[in-house]
This record gives structure tokens, sequence and C-alpha cells, in this order.
């Protein structure tokens, strides 16, 4: 694991470091928001989103990344080595909301830097976050309740995915401490340098967010906007089809490398990559499934506690804005 001190060195690197991050959450329009910033001419974001470079327990097993993950602040800073002096730096992780190291190692390397952090109503986030892990085998259980309901197992050690790299992303209930994970920002960086939004208001109003967001990074708000929706959430339709697609993609076994290789031999790189996105898209996912309400009820019900935690905490009335004012 590197530490925060580990990754600040011994002095700062000659090169560029972000001046603001987008820390999350995953699945609440950070990739949409990614985007749009990412056209603004006073604005420079790496070709590659989610670094995850402050995120120490993101480095335990790193996931099969084409791009690799960076593991010196060297390595970091040259993700930005091609910004101009009059552009604005920044990133996006969405796990650096959850980690509990990343704020502490942004701040020892940038102290001055802006955060902003989507927030979003915590059943749907949650249907959407299993939905990814089950996409990117990352989870096995399709199925939403019986997932939630191996936490506790899990926290000891069982029923977890033999193949999985992040293990510690099964523990769902984690990822909707929403309090706790906004602490971890707010005791490092003054309030002025923090901008936290939620997903409802970025998703009625998208140009109005983005230029929300362009007044805080202190750019010019007046320049076109282009609406991007956020990523849609997929819904794996075959978990053995999504097993045999990964396998082919990232697997290090001798049946995956004789395919891979065949493969290599005959068909050019951006075609294979091409034709296994597309056989993901036609064969293994599909729509979203039935809604247990039931089982969304008693989640709300659950998380009831933590809506009002968070709506005190920044001052908003998340009870109504959510729906949780007519729970019985």
């Amino acid at each position: 694991m590197i530490s925060a001190e580990t990754r600040a060195g011994a002095s700062q690197p000659a090169t560029r470091l972000p001046d603001f991050f987008i820390v999350g959450q995953p699945k609440s329009g950070t990739t949409a928001l990614y985007e749009m910033l990412g056209a603004h001419p006073q604005i420079f974001l790496p070709a590659s989103k989610e670094p995850w470079f402050f995120a120490s327990e993101l480095h335990v097993r790193t996931p099969p990344r084409p791009e690799g993950t960076p593991r010196t602040l060297e390595e970091y800073a040259t993700l930005f080595a091609a910004a101009r002096d009059d552009q604005r730096v920044g990133e996006a992780s969405p796990q650096y909301l959850w980690s509990r190291t990343a704020a502490a190692a942004i701040a020892a390397v940038q102290p001055g830097a802006q955060i902003i952090a989507i927030f979003r109503e915590p059943v749907s986030f949650l249907r959407s976050l299993h939905a990814q892990c089950v996409q990117t085998y990352v989870e096995t259980e399709s199925d939403f309740a019986r997932a939630l309901s191996l936490e506790p197992a899990r926290r000891e050690g069982r029923h977890i995915p033999r193949h999985t790299y992040w293990p510690d992303r099964l523990l769902y209930s984690e990822h909707v401490k929403y309090v706790d994970q906004l602490r971890r920002f707010d005791a490092l960086f003054p309030a002025d340098q923090m901008l936290i939004l939620i997903y409802d208001d970025f998703s009625t109003d998208n140009e109005g967010t983005v230029r929300r967001v362009l007044r805080f990074l202190k750019v010019d708000d007046t320049v076109p906007v282009t609406v991007r929706e956020a990523n849609p959430t997929v819904h794996v339709r075959s978990k053995h089809l999504n097993t045999l697609v990964h396998t082919l993609s990232v697997g290090r076994g001798p049946i995956s490398m004789a395919v891979k290789g065949t493969v290599k031999a005959v068909v050019p790189r951006r075609l294979r990559r091409g034709a296994l996105a597309a056989a993901k898209q036609r064969i293994v996912y599909g729509g979203e499934p039935a809604v247990d309400e039931s089982l969304i009820a008693d989640l709300r019900r659950r998380l009831l506690p933590e809506v009002e935690a968070f709506g005190r905490y920044i001052d908003r009335d998340l009870i109504k804005l959510w729906g949780y004012d007519g729970l019985a």
C-alpha cells in the first residue's frame, strides 16, 4: 500500500498536478460532468479518466486496465504534462469519496485543490452500483437483494468472488455513509474549496449545474455547453456470457490466451475492441430488471437516518427531494 507521504515525495515535481478533483460518487453523473468540463478551452482533463492514484485501497489489487494505474507521483503527473499554463487542470476518480485515504493524500500534495462531489439518492445509487459491479465482474451475485444480504459474511472474508480485484467494493453499506465521506474532505479543505452537488439537480438542469461548476472553478461560464446524459445503468442478462467475455478480454489462462492469440492474428485491434463491445451490448446486457418495491421500501426505511443526517450536514431538505417523507 502506498502512503500519502510516499506519494508526496521529498519535493513537488516540476510538472503540473490537478487544481481540482471530481471525487465522486460513481454512477451519479461524474462521467457526463467530466466530458462537459473537458470541452471547455480553459480546462485540461486527461484522456484517461479515473487514475485512482490517491486511493491507496485500489493499489492492493489493481484492475486489468490497458492504460494501467500510476504508481508514483511522477508517473501520475505525466497525465497532465500537456496542459497549458493558462488552463485549470483536473481529474475525476469517483472512488476518492469512498476511499478512506484519498482526502489526506490529496491534501498532502495539493492543499489548495478544489473538490467537487456529487451525491445521489442512496437506494437508486446502490442499485446502479451493484449493476456496475456485476457488469465489471467485481460482483458475481446478480440478485441485488442477495448481494446486499451477503455483506456480513463478506466482512468476515466469506462469499467473496474468487477472481474479484476489488472485494471491499462489495461492502455496499460503506458507499452510502455520505456524512462520513464528506467529513474526510471537510476536515482538510476549507468550505470555499468544496462544491457539493446533488444528482437530481444535475439531471434536471444539466447545463445550469455545469455553469455553476465553471463559476466555482473561476473560468468563463458563458462558453457554449454541450449537454451530455449521464451513463445509463446496464444490467447483465447472462452471468455466464458476461464471465466468458470478461475471460476472453482480460483472462490469463491457457484457453483465454490461445483464443486471444488467434483473434489477434486475424483481427485488427480496433475491430477486436468494437466486436467485444458490440457482443456485450447485444448479448450480455439487458434492460433493467423489475423493481422489488418491498425491498426498495425497506432499504429506504433503513437509510432514512443517513438521509436525515446528510440533509442536516449540507443544510438541504433531502427527505422531501428524495421522497423519504412518504415512508410508512
